[in-house]
């Protein structure tokens, strides 16, 4: 596995969210209330949209382009009957830092 560190531990607390970059992958965590930190691809898997405004309750994670809903502890639609589901990406936490296996990582492109 590779992991790379995504932020520190404070950056995200029980009930919030936050999307981070690594390379070119956007990576959504959450950590539902009263469950586990999580780590997801920060794509709609619906329309492949990011997540860049999403909202989260502390249980669902709500896609702002058609309004589907995402379980955040398992990553499940909860809006509609199908079987859409966020990409789980493997999570660590080392010290302080929170770090995410995305696969292999290509830096972003640099403005032209």
């Amino acid at each position: 596995m590779n992991f790379t560190t995504v932020c520190t531990t404070d950056a995200v607390a029980e009930g919030g969210m936050g999307l981070f970059q690594i390379g070119k992958k956007s990576v959504l965590l959450v950590w539902p209330a009263g469950g586990d930190l999580k780590a997801y691809r920060g794509r709609c898997p619906h329309a492949d949209m990011p997540l860049t405004d999403a909202s989260f309750d502390g249980k669902a994670v709500l896609c702002p382009h058609h309004r589907w809903g995402f379980d955040a502890g398992s990553g499940k639609c909860m809006t509609h009957l199908v079987r859409n589901a966020l990409h789980p990406y493997p999570l660590r936490i080392e010290g302080d830092a929170i770090q995410v296996d995305v696969g292999p990582v290509k830096p972003p492109r640099q403005p032209a």
